[in-house]
């Protein structure tokens, strides 16, 4: 499957920029420190993976998932 092109004018709607994202899947990682002094107090370590759930999944024996 190919992505649709982007129009001429360069610009792209919000909902069509989520439909690419989610089709193909987004993974986002990130470290967060708070620190007082040099001691560090708390630390966030964050995964986090969105994608669509028919794109994520396979297809169970004999079903087909819609397009």
């Amino acid at each position: 499957m190919t992505p649709d092109p982007v129009p001429p004018t360069g610009r792209i709607a919000l909902v069509d920029l989520l439909d690419r994202l989610l089709a193909g899947g987004v993974v986002v990682a990130g470290d967060l420190t708070l620190s007082i002094a040099g001691v560090d107090l708390v630390r966030v370590d964050l995964r986090l993976l969105v994608g669509a759930v028919a794109a994520t999944l396979p297809a169970a024996p004999g079903k087909e998932l819609p397009p």
